[in-house]
């Protein structure tokens, strides 16, 4: 996940470049020596205006002040140059070139507090995120992991995408899920999902109980909330024994895990009979059953969002996941996330997606 802490947000003033600092004063020395030797007729002052106006437009309210004052400090050494102060053509110019530099240094420390508090805003969000989306360790048992969480906006790093992962006396159980919808209300809704899962993943003995609780504990929120069947969590919940080479998988309308073959080749863990999304279950009939797929040492087991496979390019064609993880049989799980999350940003139209996706690599390591 791309977290950085609240204080790197320093002020722009700080981060401002020697290049460009120079063009202000490039354009106060130019203006200047210009207007000195330009005819009696000839006046040139009013383009220093520019100088903190173009300032403003990358540096705080300091650096924009510092740069309107060399500037009427410019316009007082052409004035005195040229005629006098009292010159009332320079005094004008001087005057409104005070008054233009104030208004500017004033607009820029207005977006310097308006970026201290989106900074502040970014803090608490990635705050919530760390809360609710807590980074998976690389290690669990018998298995090396690794897992991402791509936003589908800078601004906006939390949303409705969810993974974790349990350990057990017997083995290991994860889930991954993405919540219909988007937003605060789609936080809630994965914090909920989340907090039934650790709370019931070392009490229930079996896949599928787990997953009746995880949707008894949605649909009694949907249900107190009056939006049943407007919202629903699609899920993935396996259960990997530490003492046999298999999973256990139960799929709530979830896109199908990948199953990297450690001797190459790629399988889709399609399971025969899927239960509805967490949410839903009250309106249909079918049950839930957990279906065990091999999982040998060696193996690295892909699970992902829908956000990974609604990525588009230019004209509109999906990525397509299974055929790029069949080129990057042979990788670590870390490895695995980065060349991928990679791929899917040079895939999609302008390196952005258009929905958050997240992705966890499993390898089973041989004991």
């Amino acid at each position: 996940m791309d977290l950085r802490p609240s204080h790197t947000g320093i002020h722009r003033s700080q981060q401002v470049s020697r290049a460009q600092l120079a063009v202000p004063f490039a354009l106060i020395a130019l203006v200047t020596v210009v207007d000195v030797l330009a005819p009696p007729e000839v006046h040139l002052g009013p383009f220093l205006v520019a100088a903190p106006a173009v300032t403003a437009s990358f540096a705080g309210p300091r650096m924009t002040g510092f740069v309107g004052l060399v500037a009427v400090l410019a316009q007082v050494v052409v004035a005195t140059t040229r005629t006098s102060l009292t010159d009332l053509n320079h005094t004008f110019q001087i005057i409104a070139l005070v008054m233009i530099s104030g208004f500017v240094t004033f607009f820029a420390h207005l977006r310097e507090v308006h970026e201290k508090e989106l900074i502040q805003l970014r803090s608490v969000a990635e705050t919530a995120q760390q809360v609710v989306l807590r980074p998976l360790p690389d290690r669990i048992g018998p298995l090396r992991v690794a897992s991402v969480y791509l936003a589908a906006a800078a601004e906006a790093r939390i949303g409705g995408d969810l993974y974790a992962a349990a350990r057990t006396a017997t083995g290991t159980r994860l889930i991954i899920g993405d919540v219909r919808g988007k937003g605060l209300e789609a936080v809630g809704d994965a914090a909920l999902v989340l907090g039934a899962f650790r709370a019931a993943a070392h009490q229930e003995a079996e896949p599928a109980g787990l997953v009746r609780y995880l949707e008894a504990a949605v649909s009694v929120d949907l249900d107190g909330a009056g939006d049943q069947g407007e919202s629903f969590v699609t899920a993935a919940v396996l259960d990997i024994p530490d003492d046999e080479p298999v999973l256990h998988l139960v799929s709530c309308g979830h896109p199908p895990p990948l199953r990297l073959l450690r001797d190459g080749g790629v399988v889709g863990l399609d399971v025969a009979q899927p239960a509805p999304p967490l949410g839903l279950a009250g309106l249909v009939t079918t049950g839930v059953t957990a279906e065990t797929f091999a999982f040998a040492a060696g193996d690295v087991l892909l699970l992902y969002t829908d956000g990974v496979l609604e990525a588009r390019d230019r004209t509109g064609t999906f990525y397509p996941l299974a055929e790029r993880v069949a080129a990057c049989t042979g990788l670590h799980p870390q490895a695995l996330l980065d060349h991928l999350c990679a791929d899917l940003l040079a895939h999609a139209t302008g390196n952005t997606l258009d929905d958050d996706a997240a992705m966890v690599a499993i390898e089973r390591l041989a004991r």
